[in-house]
């Protein structure tokens, strides 16, 4: 590998931007395919797959065999406080590779012993935000119906590259965050990034079914959404 590739490949990781590093193996050339370079690359596509589902592959190409190797930044969940809803979520989200943070301005809900392989923060969600600095391999997850919460976080949240935000809530509930959200001066566009009432319509009732109904609801946006690098 060359020394300009591989510099520049440490700087992408170190910035947690996917990238897909491109061989061909029959000579050894190199180069560097990035999500935001559209149909600039005639690999782009077999590219963007590769990340989509974090899988390398060697592809067949007029110049010969490519590899496709995916460099994804971790996956990372953010859950907007520490009800009963969020401890099986965030085991279910720990066995699907996600690095999970999880942040409740009361102590007693943000205690370790609840999250176990887990960070726990006893602040106010959209302090912990800043300095979680969210990227497009985050969701972000929110479980309080309390907008003087919620509403923080997501402003954060929706204009940032998180690749999921999903909302706790009725239909109703949402319907009204979607007003504030609006008066606050959020688009359309960004309100539409919501996943509101959260989760896949499993008829989940128990908080355990309600974390799998949103792990699902992730797992799907995660594989099948394209998603900007």
């Amino acid at each position: 590998m060359k020394d300009t590739i591989l510099e520049q490949l440490l700087i992408d990781r170190a910035a947690k931007r996917p990238v897909v590093l491109a061989t061909v193996l029959e000579g050894g050339a190199q180069r560097l395919i990035y999500p935001s370079q559209a149909a600039a690359d005639p690999l782009q596509s077999d590219a963007m797959a590769a990340l989509r589902d974090d899988k390398s592959r060697v592809v067949e190409t007029a110049d010969g065999r490519v590899f496709l190797h995916a460099h994804n930044p971790p996956l990372r969940m953010f859950i907007v406080c520490a009800v009963h809803i969020a401890q099986p979520l965030a085991r279910m989200a720990v066995l699907a590779g996600f690095d999970v943070h999880v942040a409740d301005p009361r102590g007693a809900f943000a205690a370790p012993d609840r999250f176990p392989d887990v960070t726990v923060e006893a602040r106010w969600p959209d302090e912990a935000l800043i300095d979680f600095k969210c990227d497009s391999r985050t969701a972000l997850v929110t479980l309080t119906h309390d907008p003087k919460v919620d509403d923080p976080a997501l402003h954060i949240g929706l204009r940032s590259p998180v690749f999921y935000v999903g909302c706790l809530g009725s239909p109703r509930t949402h319907a009204l965050r979607v007003e504030r959200l609006s008066e606050a001066g959020f688009s359309s566009a960004e309100i539409n990034r919501i996943h509101g009432p959260i989760g896949l319509d499993i008829g989940a009732k128990s908080p355990a079914e309600i974390a799998l109904s949103i792990m699902a609801e992730v797992t799907q946006v995660l594989r099948t959404a394209p998603r900007a690098g």
